[in-house]
């Protein structure tokens, strides 16, 4: 199955403090797999603190959107999109939509890192592990990745169950929490994203899991893809698996941006 033709919709950049490479390089990377677009969703600073490790400062984003805007120029034949990842947080995300409203983004992002204060994902933090009840751990991921959908700020929802990143899953059924959440995300219109990242972390698969996506199609909810690309090498990666995955969830079809409006583009067969 060829990836030609495709987009990379999850891209970051060196500003975000953990990834590494240009802007072209990531560029002629895609060009070279032959995909018609990408879209740079680099992290959008968080609000109560800033840590150079995990997103960009206030004062970068104006620098990164005039970046990919100028990108544009050096790449005229590929379809570069501005986008952003935001970390949703209840106790801060009243206050995003004046900062936001500011960027002529095409596509925002949002994403669950942190449970109630728990940086989850990061290897720094994995001792937080210890002596959960995973089960309820999920339940309140699930929970606030509802209300991210809800909250009416977001196109997209990156990587929805990240929860699973370093393999720690309940003995119980999540099937009920997955149909919760979806339920909830499909009364907004808003897109999942099929991430190819979780290939390279310890759990070793895709975001997000065949039962979880299948949900989704049941749902008509749209599916966006991206590399979650923190190098140029990792652009496109690991997209002829998620294309076998959409296959068999039932998808046709790949979500398009362009100024926060979406548009659709055909699986390759």
């Amino acid at each position: 199955m060829k990836i030609q033709g495709l987009v990379d919709y999850h891209l970051h950049t060196s500003r975000c403090g953990h990834a590494v490479g240009s802007m072209e390089d990531y560029a002629r990377r895609a060009q070279v797999l032959g995909l018609v677009g990408i879209g740079f969703s680099d992290h959008f600073p968080l609000l109560d603190t800033h840590d150079p490790s995990l997103n960009m400062s206030m004062e970068e984003v104006p620098v990164y959107v005039q970046e990919v805007d100028e990108l544009r120029a050096l790449f005229p034949s590929l379809e570069i999109r501005l986008g952003i990842e935001v970390d949703y947080i209840p106790e801060t995300v009243d206050r995003l939509p004046e900062l936001l409203r500011d960027y002529p983004f095409d596509y925002i992002m949002g994403s669950i890192h942190f449970i109630d204060g728990w940086l989850f994902d990061h290897p720094l933090y994995i001792d937080g592990y210890e002596g959960r009840d995973l089960f309820e751990l999920w339940s309140r991921y699930f929970d606030l990745l509802g209300d991210a959908a809800e909250c009416g700020l977001f196109d997209a929802l990156a990587h929805p169950d990240l929860v699973k990143k370093f393999g720690f899953r309940p003995v119980e059924d999540v099937g009920g929490l997955y149909r919760a959440c979806l339920d909830r995300v499909a009364g907004t219109g808003l897109v999942v994203e099929v991430n190819t990242a979780g290939l390279r972390k310890p759990v070793e698969e895709i975001y997000p899991a065949e039962d979880f996506l299948r949900l989704c199609r049941e749902r008509d909810i749209p599916v966006m893809l991206g590399s979650d690309a923190h190098s140029p090498d990792e652009v496109g990666d690991g997209f002829d698996l998620a294309l076998q995955l959409m296959r068999r969830a039932g998808y046709e079809e790949l979500a398009l941006f362009n100024q926060r409006k979406r548009s659709g583009l055909s699986l390759p067969s």
